[in-house]
């Protein structure tokens, strides 16, 4: 009962609201707060209580001008980040180790027989002396002898420029004369050479289809890089149609590569590595990938209880214009991730011994709202291609992924160097005439390029490996012929020595130390920051707190009440004023109404009265007029809306 009669009560209070103007509201307010100045503006006379409003509303401002910034500071979600040092064992990373040239030349040589021929031939016309300022042609003979369908899907040009104004494209392989009618005027190409002396460039000329006017030059500074990216393309849409299981026999095997290997002081051999294909590089085999086993730790910090590994990337079998550069292709990543060596990797020189000393640097990044990072990459709206290979989350795999998606979207196939989504094949020249110039308009658009990184994040926690590379030439003159005979002996069991220098690679791979460095984020504004930042200043402008606060919260809220109990009583006077205008004179008294029901004069007349003539003898009289019974109704003094009214007001 009691909990009942203390809600009528709120309710009544509520219903009744605070009973004051909005005058005497605030002068209540001004009169009993404890911030200061609002007391000082209605006890002071005239001037002062001028001064004090105006030093109590610039006050004010000052107080909500600082808190803007202050939330602001806070929605904005800055970070700090901190060093901390730790010792601890850790795990001895994944290392990815592959040769510089990704097949065997004479494993895949009469797949590119054909690009040989014409590769030999283009770099004879290219070298031969000019005469004047003219190009001499091409002997028929020569050209006679060519497959130049190959050449005209993606042909190597001469930009003659001569004239810089008016450059004229030659072709390579033209037979006839140079002359007005075989040359083609350039459309503007942008040079990044200097050299004035310099009169001819090489270009590699890309088309949407063959024989169409819509084309991009795609110039080079030197011819051999002009020859190195021409080769590049043709080889990649001819070994794009070769098997997955071809092209890794095509590659270099592991038992072939992997000629020693020790980890600490055990023994390990080709078995230990997992081998995975990788377009870039063809047969790579990873140490410690933690996908079989766990993950080996390192027992302790040095050279000799790292891993040691004797390579031979057998220099003599490498294709000679795909491969400029000679050695071995590795990389340090952590357990379970895919390695991109074109990016992030590493090469040691043939001939010599690499040691490697290693430092970790762990990453711990906030998630959202401080920065667009994610744990497992299950938030990145791209299709992980990557995942095949069950393998974690990482940038460059997204970016990757993203970059494939899109060509398949644009050109219609998928580049040989990305792994391709489901029902789809590799761009070749056969089946997609116009694919380079697709991938290559695709490759310089800084729209699509955009487009990737804004759809992919980083990951919020990563490991870094920072290494010391230091080289010396191995083995040394006195030791080299007791070296590789022994190792020829136990990779061909022949006593004639089949390895030289020039294949041979020594790795050492180590921690350094086992001090290991944490970079970490964490806020740099929390609730408890801005609360008290809040607080100080309007302690400090207004000499106020929380409760003042509350104080002004308190009179917004009587204010409203006030507002709304006005808008009910002028909507109730509007209803009445209506109901007055519906019945303009004053409603029947009782006696009026009792007359109205007995007396006959009261009754209206019939505007058309029978004569009595007419009246009939045998019809009954009207009857005597008496009291009738009572009509309970008929004692209302007003009419049921209007009483309505009345008992709403009351």
């Amino acid at each position: 009962m009691n909990l009942k009669k203390y809600f009528i009560r709120a309710l009544h209070r509520l219903q009744k609201g605070p009973g004051y103007t909005y005058k005497e509201l605030l002068v209540w307010y001004c009169d009993n707060t404890n911030t200061h100045g609002p007391k000082r503006i209605i006890k002071e006379g005239p001037k002062k209580k001028f001064i004090w409003f105006f030093l109590t509303l610039l006050f004010a401002s000052l107080v909500f001008w600082q808190w803007g910034i202050l939330i602001n500071t806070y929605l904005s979600y800055s970070v700090t980040s901190s060093l901390s040092i730790g010792f601890k064992t850790m795990k001895f990373p994944a290392v990815t180790v592959c040769n510089a040239n990704p097949f065997k030349y004479s494993e895949v040589k009469h797949l590119l027989k054909e690009l040989d021929e014409l590769i030999e031939a283009a770099l004879e016309r290219i070298l031969q002396p000019t005469e004047g300022d003219t190009i001499s042609p091409l002997p028929l003979n020569i050209s006679q002898t060519l497959d130049l369908e190959l050449w005209n899907q993606i042909p190597l040009v001469l930009i003659d420029e001569h004239d810089k104004d008016h450059p004229v494209i030659v072709d390579i392989f033209e037979t006839n004369q140079t002359g007005p009618g075989n040359q083609t005027a350039a459309p503007p190409v942008t040079s990044n050479t200097t050299s004035e002396g310099k009169k001819y460039k090489l270009a590699v000329k890309l088309c949407s289809h063959q024989g169409a006017d819509d084309c991009i030059y795609r110039n080079f500074t030197s011819a051999a890089q002009a020859v190195t990216e021409w080769y590049i393309l043709q080889s990649t849409s001819i070994l794009s149609k070769v098997p997955l299981q071809e092209r890794i026999r095509m590659g270099y095997q592991a038992e072939d590569m992997i000629l020693a290997c020790l980890y600490g002081a055990e023994p390990c051999n080709y078995k230990n590595f997992t081998q995975i294909y990788h377009p870039d590089h063809g047969n790579c085999y990873i140490f410690n990938w933690g996908m079989d086993e766990e993950a080996l730790n390192s027992s302790n910090p040095g050279a000799e209880f790292g891993l040691k590994l004797i390579l031979d990337i057998s220099q003599q079998d490498y294709i000679p214009y795909l491969s400029s550069a000679a050695g071995a292709r590795l990389m340090l990543h952590q357990q379970k991730s895919f390695p991109f060596l074109k990016d992030q990797g590493i090469y040691a020189m043939a001939g010599t011994e690499t040691s490697i000393g290693v430092l970790v640097d762990e990453l711990e990044r906030m998630g959202y709202p401080y920065s667009d990072c994610t744990m497992n990459g299950s938030d990145v709206p791209v299709e992980n291609l990557y995942s095949e290979y069950n393998t974690s989350y990482s940038i460059q795999a997204c970016l990757r992924s993203c970059f494939q998606n899109r060509m398949v979207e644009i050109c219609g196939c998928g580049h040989y160097m990305f792994p391709l989504p489901e029902g789809v094949n590799f761009c070749n020249n056969e089946d997609n005439p116009g694919w380079a110039y697709c991938y290559s308009s695709l490759r310089s658009s800084i729209r699509d390029r955009q487009f990737c990184i804004d759809s992919c994040k980083e990951t919020c926690n990563d490991t870094q490996y920072k290494m010391t590379i230091s080289m010396a030439d191995w083995p040394s003159e006195a030791s080299e012929d007791w070296i590789f005979h022994i190792l020829s002996y136990e990779r061909d069991l022949s006593t004639n020595v089949t390895l030289d220098r020039n294949g041979i690679i020594k790795l050492n791979i180590y921690f350094q130390e086992y001090n290991y460095r944490t970079i970490s984020e964490s806020a740099a504004t929390t609730i408890v920051w801005l609360l008290s930042n809040l607080g100080g200043q309007f302690g400090f402008w207004m000499g106020g707190s929380v409760l003042c606060i509350i104080e002004f919260g308190e009179i917004i809220i009587d204010s409203v009440w006030i507002t709304i109990i006005n808008i009910i009583s002028w909507c109730k006077g509007l209803k009445q004023k209506r109901a007055r205008a519906r019945y303009p004179d004053a409603p029947p008294t009782v006696s009026e109404l009792v007359e109205a029901h007995t007396n006959l004069g009261f009754q209206h007349e019939d505007s058309s009265p029978i004569p009595r003539n007419e009246i009939h003898l045998n019809e009954a009289l009207p009857p005597e007029p008496g009291t009738p019974p009572p009509n309970y109704d008929s004692l209302r003094v007003q009419p049921l809306d209007v009483l309505d009214l009345d008992s709403d007001a009351e």
